[in-house]
């Protein structure tokens, strides 16, 4: 075996004999997992349009306009390219194997282009692979809970910066690689886009070569990355208020030091320093390291601000503690340029003694609470596959139960099932009746993560107006519901939720029995039937919803009479209502459903989701960015053969 090739063949077999215990074992479904699922399944059945309106959770949402579409995306392309020989689950599986391995696989590349060692280049990749430490893109909550986007983005970083590497050694040509690297950051999770930003910036300032021509490439490839994405992002922003800022983490300055306050973060600082320190004693650093070692201080210079002046201001589209995962990783690179110093330091243990070394200061760092620094082994019952869940919570019996229900939605009182007995809301749980919807074909309420649709701040609140979600829906299950007490909810309360929103089925758990008052007698719900953990309730008659008539339309009729009139489904600002192709007025009501206005003697309504102005013109810009990467790539082909 080729020596330079041990340590990626190490890196390899350890995350291969990680995921298969992990990942290997059927499709993982704990925590976010059913509702990721859920989003490939919208991209293939209802298509790639981030616009498409999808009628399965909160009355309706154009899912993939409100949360980067980037990781579904990515499953579909899988599904597609295999020609369905992957299915959607496993699909969904490959997803979460790429996003296990990414952040490890890319970081060991960048390491080994700027330390020219692949021993030098291990114990980063090792510690960047297996990270926990609170990071929303770490294993255990980038994969074990799912917030797989995050990791899919966080996983890129690395890969932005080596496509930097040249460019920031003196190179002419510009970086068009990193056009689509970034462009895929912020399709993936825009939370690390300011570090793909930052690391790009920093190269016009650490870069070798003029300034000016360096400016002006890096303005370019911004211009071009932000350009391809934004057949996503320009909609988004126009129509900002239709999704509901996520702020339920602690993004105060003390929050955050807080949660940087481990042992393994301290060593990585100091390790960093010391290389800082040492090439700067010695003036032999290169453009390449001066840039690496300034990431991390100018992100915790972002992330200081952001802490400080965004609750100020009541912008919390971008928290502080989203920015932490990008902070982290700059400290793991930087800590790694430490290595070459060690290696001329201490010359008998060599490159491999080094790498060893390290990885042992590492392990030595990894314990932690709530979770470890480093996550290095799969827990045992921590990785609940999907037939564990259903077989568990007779989650079959209870879809089969709501398919045969009269024509309604289901309102789920809490948003998943718990996989222990603990009481807390933290303990182990799985979203996994997100699946309602694929399983059942009956559109859900609640029953699902925290969400940033207004029918979930109804629900979360009683409010559907665009004000941060402050609260994991863990904590509100049980407790409360559209924003009451369980408890304080009378019949004569509830029942007008029932209506409005077109529910025929009610899912409780038996946790709750002592607070659904509301529920007995119900003049319009069944006594309720016992399965599993669950207390369904089961409405006497249906609930008429629109019906579906193609592609993103639907048709609802009407007894006739004359004025506005709520169709069932949640407002959305690119509705367009028709009657006999004569079109009507739409507007949203207080409680963020869509409401038409209908004349007299009209009895049936066509509605269909339609991109407008912004949508159009994203596509347009992307097409263009497209257009013009292809034209300066060419050019850079042409000029490179010219020069041979």
């Amino acid at each position: 075996m080729s020596r330079p090739l041990l340590p990626v063949l190490l890196l390899a077999a350890y995350t291969i004999a990680f995921g298969i215990p992990a990942l290997g074992r059927g499709l993982l479904v704990f925590d976010d997992h059913p509702g990721q699922l859920y989003r490939l399944h919208h991209v293939t059945t209802l298509g790639w349009a981030p616009w498409r309106f999808d009628p399965g959770w909160w009355a309706g949402y154009a899912e993939l306009q409100y949360y980067p579409p980037g990781a579904a995306w990515l499953g579909a392309a899988l599904h597609t390219v295999s020609l369905g020989a992957l299915d959607v689950p496993r699909s969904y599986q490959a997803v979460l194997w790429i996003a296990w391995a990414l952040p490890g696989v890319a970081t060991f590349a960048l390491l080994r282009r700027v330390l020219g060692n692949g021993w030098l280049a291990l114990p980063g990749a090792f510690v960047a692979l297996t990270l926990s430490a609170g990071s929303r893109s770490g294993v255990e909550e980038g994969l074990r809970w799912g917030l797989i986007a995050a990791r899919l983005g966080w996983g890129l970083l690395p890969l932005v910066a080596l496509s930097l590497v040249a460019w920031v050694e003196g190179a002419r040509r510009m970086p068009l690689a990193a056009v689509l690297l970034i462009a895929a950051v912020v399709l993936l999770h825009p939370a690390h886009a300011p570090a793909a930003l930052i690391l790009l910036a920093l190269g016009t300032r650490f870069g070798a070569g003029d300034r000016r021509r360096r400016v002006l490439q890096a303005g370019t490839v911004a211009a071009l990355a932000l350009g391809l994405s934004a057949l996503w992002l320009l909609p988004l922003l126009a129509h900002l208020r239709m999704a509901l800022p996520l702020a339920w983490g602690d993004a105060s300055v003390p929050g955050l030091l807080r949660e940087l306050a481990r042992p393994l973060v301290a060593v990585l600082a100091l390790a960093q320093l010391a290389a800082w320190l040492a090439m700067r004693s010695a003036r032999d650093g290169r453009e390449v390291e001066r840039w690496l070692h300034a990431l991390a201080p100018t992100l915790a210079l972002v992330i200081a601000l952001d802490a400080i002046v965004a609750p100020v201001i009541d912008v919390l589209w971008l928290p502080a503690d989203r920015l932490v995962d990008s902070f982290l990783l700059a400290l793991i690179i930087g800590a790694s340029l430490a290595a070459p110093r060690l290696v001329a330091r201490f010359p008998r243990l060599g490159a491999a003694g080094i790498a060893v070394g390290m990885i042992v200061i590492a392990l030595l760092c990894s314990p932690g609470s709530p979770e470890p620094a480093l996550t290095l082994w799969p827990s045992r019952g921590g990785w609940p596959t999907y037939g564990q869940v259903v077989r568990g919570a007779r989650l079959d019996v209870l879809w089969q139960v709501i398919r045969e229900a009269p024509p309604g939605r289901v309102l789920f009182i809490r948003s998943g099932i718990p996989l222990d007995d603990r009481p807390g809301w933290w303990r182990p749980h799985s979203h996994i009746t997100s699946l309602t919807p694929i399983e059942t074909g009956r559109g859900i309420i609640n029953g699902t993560f925290t969400h940033p649709a207004p029918l979930a701040g109804l629900v979360y609140t009683g409010s559907a107006e665009p004000r941060p979600i402050t609260k994991l829906v863990e904590e509100r299950d049980g407790v409360t519901l559209f924003g009451r007490p369980l408890e304080s909810l009378g019949p004569g309360e509830i029942e007008p939720w029932i209506e409005r929103l077109g529910i025929s089925v009610v899912v409780a758990s038996g946790e709750d029995a002592g607070k659904l008052a509301f529920f007995d007698p119900s003049n319009r719900l069944l006594p309720p039937r016992t399965i599993g953990p669950f207390r369904v309730y089961i409405a006497r008659r249906g609930a008429v919803l629109p019906q579906a008539a193609g592609p993103q339309t639907w048709r609802v009729t009407t007894d006739g009479s004359a004025g506005w009139r709520s169709v069932g489904f949640a407002y959305s600002p690119l509705w367009v209502a028709s009657s006999k192709r004569e079109p009507l007025p739409v507007r949203r009501d207080a409680n963020g459903m869509l409401e038409v206005e209908v004349p007299a003697g009209v009895t049936e309504i066509a509605l269909e989701h339609r991109p407008r102005v912004a949508e159009h013109l994203g596509v347009l810009i992307s097409v263009i960015a497209a257009a013009l990467l292809l034209v300066v790539g060419a050019k850079q082909i042409g000029t490179a053969g010219d020069r041979q």
